[in-house]
């Protein structure tokens, strides 16, 4: 019996039918990959200004990172702690994992995730202006603004990878 099973071609050798099925095993495997090409080195860029944004301010005087570890002001709230966390777990570690990977659906989990950290990220800058009563917000710092900048460069690129892969290839 050759290796494609009862699939494959009664009048192929053992040896060819065996080649035939590896090269359709490659195959399947390259079509699950991306090349960034020089995306790679945007994202990484895009990464490197996101963990500097987090020793830079980012409401009021407190660090980004003082936001993360829980150590920020009880006039923050929330919307920042939940943005810092979705930029570290989807800017930093997806954006490490996808680029290092190269899997073509880890690109899709990166470019969602940065997408909705981005989301999250305007909406805390929105947050920091604004409270209950007439007095104004502790206002988004530095940081906060260019971690969300950092996440909008990061969403595209990981977004123009994802959309790269070209139609022909959609089947695997």
């Amino acid at each position: 019996m050759n290796a494609r099973g009862s699939s494959g071609r009664p009048d192929e050798p053992d040896d060819i039918a065996e080649l035939r099925a590896e090269i359709d095993q490659v195959e399947r495997s390259v079509l699950r990959r991306i090349d960034p090409g020089a995306r790679a080195l945007v994202i990484a860029i895009a990464v490197l200004v996101l963990l500097v944004a987090t020793v830079l301010p980012w409401a009021g005087g407190t660090s980004g990172m003082n936001v993360l570890l829980g150590q920020a002001p009880p006039g923050v709230g929330v919307l920042p702690r939940v943005f810092g966390y979705l930029a570290m777990g989807f800017g930093v570690l997806g954006s490490a994992l996808g680029l290092t990977t190269r899997r073509w659906g880890m690109s899709w989990v990166c470019a969602l995730g940065c997408w909705l950290a981005l989301v999250v990220g305007v909406l805390s800058i929105w947050s920091q202006q604004t409270t209950h009563s007439h007095q104004p917000g502790p206002g988004p710092g530095a940081g906060l603004v260019l971690a969300v900048l950092s996440l909008l460069v990061m969403a595209i690129a990981w977004f123009r990878i994802a959309w790269s892969r070209p139609p022909n290839l959609a089947r695997g």
